[in-house]
């Protein structure tokens, strides 16, 4: 053993025991730690014992098991900051970085503190970067989850809400100032109230592993807000703990993930498994780089000086190699084991499928996510798509996973913008994307469906901008979509035109309609039910600033949205028939119901030439109640009212025909998006429908979505057509 200085627990020479090769890092058993760690390039590995004053006594590894290099140190307990060097070949032109110098974070680690410094010793061969790097923390894994429980929630049941942890918490005026941007600030009751009368069931936090600030930015004084550059995968992001030194974040975390689940809400983390914030070839050497480079990144094998990129990023993780592979499910297994989340978003999801180049969906990534008893039970959510060729994949994904549904909010944005399209489009996606999922045994459910997410505008910026405006990044307005499907009413930006106002609150009423009665698992993103904005800017991942937090002024200044996103989520949550398990029957029950029908705005049913049109803005869609075929989850049978949907995305009024009067006699307004607050308009009738040829008839208001619920008795009888939807 070298020593330079003692470590923080103990002035004396230290005990070393050989240790276990497993659980790989740092794991404190009430005695002592066990550290471990993967290196098969390394000639030699070094566990680097850091004192309060940033000195390091140094601990060879001399015990190797399968490349795995571990000792047992009896005297260490939680709080120790620690680091490994790793000794052997620096070759770049071969893919070998291996630099003592560098003083490296644990892959395992479960808690780091301090912070990194732009300093050239990151990148620099032989230059110490011991003082400018961050170190591992051992942690207490003890902590009182009392009596908590996962809800395990279905994903027919469930409302996500996808938040930031800082931009979620910084400027909301009932929890205290030292909690703001915190994980102790997401689980003040005021954040968890707003959740709870919202309605929704699940919060998705975007990226708290530990990640890195690109100096790029940090240069220019801006930061990685969003946090989609990971350095550690089993460790809470330390600067949204309240006490960001030494373990103090676990716990908060766990803290904050316990009060969720009392109060019925499921935690899902956004992850970032495809690539790492140690960039390109010319990045920063924090961890994985200097441990063992060509195991855990995808080298060019041409050039293995560079890496494959398919992420836009730098590199991309090696999920061909079995560490890597390890060390990903080793994450996701702690995260769910000790930390209690339910599930994950899988960022640019596509890379992590890529053996060789292409995307293999029977790739050995799914087939251990598919035969782990663990992670096989939670929430697994993709983003079907990263930047490499043939990186598309929505609709691809194997059977246990759900996927946010791009074709979902291109085809619900542009009906609402007027753009031609086909109506039958328009009702695959609203039905639930059964062309998507159906085929591979999957349900509505597995379509994720959402308007906006905080990869683009926001829903107030969706109606109000043409064009993006991200001056304020520093790209010359370069970075960011450029083709947003987005429409301004007529005026791009703010105006004080009471017409256009008056249609962005309209259109924003008509988007989250259609979200959260469509057949799927709605996603709303945080502050659009408030009408947050971010002036146009659609890429506000380097804005740690009042542009990208929530502004919880708003609550007050749109409450009219606010109560109108809260009627609709009650309206799906108090009715079965708008959150289905299984796919809607498209041909009649055994009882000879059908449980959907398509209506022209005159009130005929849908033709094989209505569907086709490309220039339809106008339908409506009754879906009977009482002809729910699956079961309820003891096996009871399942009605419910019947509703009728008349969409209107033309500009003028529609008269719509209300349906024969076997489908019913008595309809009421359940949601009128015309209004406000979803209310029906008093001065609002729905004619009642006799025994008259001639049809009762109700005008829709132009651009507007109208819901309508039946009110008499009599179940209606669906009989068949042959052009059915």
């Amino acid at each position: 053993m070298s020593s330079s200085q003692d470590a923080d627990s103990d002035a004396s020479p230290l005990n070393v025991w050989p240790g276990t090769a497993y659980p790989l890092g740092a794991t404190y058993d009430g005695a002592g730690t066990n550290f471990s760690v993967f290196s098969e390039v390394a000639t030699g590995v070094d566990l680097c014992l850091l004192a309060k004053d940033g000195s390091e006594t140094r601990v060879p590894l001399d015990e190797v098991d399968g490349y795995v290099w571990h000792a047992y140190l009896p005297t260490i307990t939680p709080g120790q900051r620690y680091g490994f060097r790793v000794h052997g070949p620096f070759e770049p032109e071969r893919g070998l970085r291996c630099d003592p110098s560098k003083l490296l974070l644990d892959p395992y680690g479960k808690a780091f503190d301090g912070r990194f410094v732009n300093n050239p010793s990151l990148y620099t061969y032989g230059l110490d970067s011991l003082g400018h790097t961050m170190a591992g923390v051992v942690i207490n894994p003890f902590f009182d989850w009392g009596n908590d429980r996962p809800p395990n929630r279905p994903y027919h049941e469930t409302v996500i809400y996808e938040a930031h942890v800082k931009g979620m918490t910084m400027t909301h005026p009932d929890v205290p100032p030292e909690l703001r941007g915190t994980y102790a600030g997401l689980a003040h009751p005021a954040i968890i109230s707003h959740l709870q009368k919202l309605g929704v069931t699940a919060i998705e936090l975007m990226p708290v592993h530990q990640f890195f600030h690109d100096h790029v930015l940090t240069d220019q004084g801006l930061r990685n807000y969003w946090g989609y550059n990971s350095i550690g995968y089993l460790a809470p992001h330390n600067q949204y703990s309240a006490r960001p030194r030494g373990d103090a974040a676990v716990a908060e975390f766990k803290a904050m993930v316990r009060a969720m689940h009392a109060a019925g809400i499921e935690v899902i983390l956004d992850v970032v498994y495809n690539h790492t914030g140690e960039g390109n070839h010319l990045g920063p050497t924090l961890s994985l780089r200097g441990i063992d480079n060509a195991a855990y990144y995808r080298l060019d094998e041409a050039d293995p000086a560079h890496y494959r990129d398919y992420t836009g990023t730098g590199n991309s993780l090696n999920v061909r190699h079995p560490h890597t592979l390890q060390l990903i499910m080793d994450s996701l297994r702690y995260w769910i084991l000790d930390m209690h989340v339910d599930g994950f978003r899988f960022d640019l999801a596509a890379t992590l499928a890529r053996e060789l180049h292409d995307v293999d969906r029977l790739s050995a990534f799914f087939d251990l996510v598919h035969q782990d008893p663990v992670v096989s039970q939670v929430k697994l959510i993709a983003e079907p798509w990263d930047v490499g060729e043939g990186g598309y994949q929505v609709g691809n994904f194997p059977s246990l996973w759900t996927e946010w549904n791009g074709k979902y909010r291109d085809t619900v944005r542009d009906y609402w913008r007027g753009e031609p399209a086909t109506l039958g489009e328009f009702a695959s996606r609203l039905t639930g994307s059964s062309d998507l999922y159906e085929s591979t045994g999957r349900r509505p459910g597995a379509s994720i469906n959402f308007i906006t997410a905080h990869d683009g505008f926001t829903l107030r910026d969706l109606v109000s901008y043409n064009e993006k405006h991200n001056e304020a990044n520093g790209e010359d307005n370069r970075d960011g979509e450029s083709h947003n499907r987005s429409w301004n009413c007529g005026v791009e930006g703010p105006t004080d035109d009471p017409a256009i106002e008056t249609l962005r609150a309209r259109q924003q009423r008509n988007l989250l309609a259609t979200l959260i009665l469509s057949q799927g698992t709605p996603m709303l993103a945080h502050g659009d039910e408030i009408g947050r904005t971010q002036l146009g800017n659609n890429n506000v991942y380097c804005q740690d600033s009042p542009l990208a937090w929530m502004d919880w002024s708003l609550v007050n200044r749109n409450a009219d949205l606010l109560a109108f996103t809260q009627r609709a989520i009650a309206l799906r949550t108090a009715h079965p028939v708008f959150r289905r398990r299984r796919f809607l029957i498209a041909g009649p029950s055994d009882s000879g119901q059908r449980e959907i029908a398509w209506f022209t705005p005159a009130g005929t049913e849908m033709t094989t030439a209505d569907w086709d049109s490309g220039f339809g803005k106008s339908l409506a869609v009754l879906l009977d109640g009482d002809g729910i075929v699956e079961p309820g989850p003891r096996g009871e049978r399942v009605t419910d009212d019947s509703f009728l949907l008349c969409f209107n995305a033309h500009d003028e009024p529609i008269d719509f025909a209300l349906p024969p009067v076997e489908f019913g006699r008595g309809w009421t307004v359940a949601l009128d998006c015309s209004t406000p607050t979803g209310a029906a308009d008093a001065n609002y009738e729905v004619p009642a429908r006799g025994e008259s040829t001639e049809p009762a008839t109700l005008s829709v208001p132009g651009r507007c979505l109208l819901v309508l619920r039946r009110t008499d008795t009599q179940p209606p009888t669906l009989t068949t057509h042959d052009n059915e939807f």
